[in-house]
């Protein structure tokens, strides 16, 4: 999955007043999105952790997301049909399948991505939130864990 943001009008301002004293280092990533560079591009710009800055910056009000694409698809040979039986899942069910799996996998650490999970309000923000939850357990679990999360969580594995 791949996500971009783009400043606020709460971004813009703080752009060009200063008014909140925003941190140097978030000031610093603020600056760089321009609602073009993908989070993936933008990881490669903003010092690590930019996961954790990008999120700063999404749930003080400076960004918000804009687009939501996958990166990588694969279209299956033949036709392939869901399971008669799948469940399909609320997005209020998707959100504490995804708080609950990363509780149990990364305890403590999952904390900052729970919350981001929680807060997310649209169906675009949750997609965001569940995407970079899977990237956060791809980078502390590996890609084993990541697949197992999407699956679990109802997303199309990213394939990386």
């Amino acid at each position: 999955m791949s996500t971009i943001y783009r400043k606020t009008e709460q971004g813009r301002t703080e752009i060009a007043t200063r008014a909140q004293r925003l941190a140097p280092r978030l000031r610093q990533a603020l600056i760089l999105i321009d609602g073009k560079c993908s989070d993936d591009e933008l990881r490669k710009l903003i010092p690590a952790p930019a996961d954790d800055i990008l999120h700063a910056l999404l749930e003080q009000g400076y960004i918000e997301v804009i687009s939501v694409t996958a990166v990588h698809v694969v279209l299956p040979a033949k036709e392939v049909r869901p399971p008669v039986n799948a469940v399909v899942l609320t997005p209020g069910e998707t959100r504490q399948r995804a708080v609950r799996w990363m509780s149990s996998h990364l305890g403590p650490y999952a904390d900052s991505m729970n919350l981001r999970v929680e807060k997310a309000k649209t169906p675009e923000a949750l997609q965001a939130a569940l995407a970079l939850a899977g990237n956060v357990v791809r980078q502390q679990l590996g890609e084993a864990k990541a697949q197992e999360f999407e699956q679990h969580v109802g997303l199309a594995p990213t394939g990386h």
